[in-house]
């Protein structure tokens, strides 16, 4: 059963239009990560979801209920939804305790039992009920604003960016937690993020926006391994775009030849790998060799540049020379050094000219 329904969506501001006929399901107890890079409109769609800006044409459903659509409004307090801000929006003049109290019904703000329910559903002590919003970490802070939106027992919760102000360790360890208290209090959450890594690990589906509409919906592991186009694949993680020709369920392509995932298309295709699927040996006899021209260090892996060397007679674009390569970063090679190449597991394929060479992430 879907808990949210968004169909044909067209908003924006004033004459600029910012959603183009977007639709999305949500399925009841489950997170959907919307991830788009700035200006994508993502925040926009949030916005009419919570009641906070009335789209030009499209409905919107919560629980079955109508609260967007033709002759249908149904005001922000009154949908039913828990919202948790990038800041988190504590009252500085209210401990912990009144802050989460604050988004009971008023008959239950006294009973301190629930808040101490509150408090152990996003892993936080007991102790911290008496201290204010400028006693606690930043992740503290966004778990209470968390257990804040979750006190009313929403059919929906908003989550805008609530991870993108903390530090690196302190992102992960708070995201961990709201995730466990979402799936401990059952609830139906949307997610707005421009972080990938957030996306596909937070939600159990990501729906990539882009130029005002959905570009794929799909659960992580797809949508990272079966991208439907190359921005998708860029913007899901770092890819590596190479021409190649396609034929009878493999590529022929700089990088040898491919195994293919999904639908073969005969004829010149642009031939996706992800870097962790390059394999790194010792030159040697390996019919694929390549130069290290970088190497960027990040303790647990590293990023190798590398150039493709071509042999006499070969007619490998210079533009489709470049590579990356993801290694582990217990002994990664040095800069100069020459290595063999493979390509571990199927490939992904798109008709020649979706993409370009190499694709960043954004």
């Amino acid at each position: 059963m879907s808990a949210v329904e968004i169909r044909s969506i067209v908003a924006g501001y004033g004459s600029l239009g910012v959603l183009d006929g977007v639709d999305l399901s949500v399925a009841e107890g489950t997170t959907t990560a919307v991830l788009g890079g700035s200006g994508s409109g993502k925040t926009t769609l949030l916005r009419v979801v919570a009641g906070f800006l009335r789209p030009r044409v499209g409905t919107v459903a919560i629980g079955g209920r109508t609260v967007v659509g033709p002759g249908e409004w149904v005001a922000p307090e009154r949908r039913g939804i828990g919202y948790v801000r990038q800041d988190g929006g504590l009252f500085p003049h209210l401990d912990v305790a009144g802050n989460i109290a604050f988004g009971l019904p008023r008959r239950q703000r006294r009973q301190r039992d629930q808040v101490l329910e509150l408090l152990d559903l996003v892993d936080l002590p007991p102790s911290v009920a008496g201290r204010r919003p400028d006693q606690l970490s930043g992740g503290q802070q966004q778990r209470v604003a968390l257990a804040r939106a979750l006190a009313p027992k929403p059919e929906l919760v908003l989550l805008d960016e609530p991870f993108s102000s903390l530090d690196t360790a302190l992102r992960e360890a708070t995201r961990e937690a709201t995730a466990r208290a979402l799936r401990a209090a059952g609830a139906t959450a949307i997610l707005v993020t421009h972080d990938q890594g957030e996306a596909l690990s937070f939600a159990d589906e990501v729906a990539v926006l882009r130029d005002g509409h959905f570009r794929q919906v799909a659960a992580p592991r797809e949508i990272y391994g079966a991208p439907v186009d190359p921005h998708v694949a860029a913007f899901l993680g770092d890819a590596v775009i190479v021409p190649g020709e396609a034929a009878a369920g493999h590529v022929e392509c700089a990088l040898g030849p491919l195994s293919v995932a999904g639908f073969v298309p005969h004829g010149p295709v642009d031939v996706m790998v992800r870097p962790e699927q390059i394999l790194l040996s010792p030159h040697g006899d390996a019919p694929v060799k390549a130069m290290v021209t970088s190497v960027s260090y990040f303790g647990h892996d590293a990023l190798v540049q590398l150039e493709l060397q071509v042999g006499p007679g070969g007619t490998v674009a210079e533009t489709d020379r470049a590579l990356r390569a993801r290694v582990i970063g217990l002994q990664p090679p040095e800069v100069g050094e020459m290595v063999g190449l493979s390509v571990v597991g199927p490939v992904r394929v798109f008709p020649h000219g979706a993409g370009h060479s190499t694709v960043e992430a954004d």
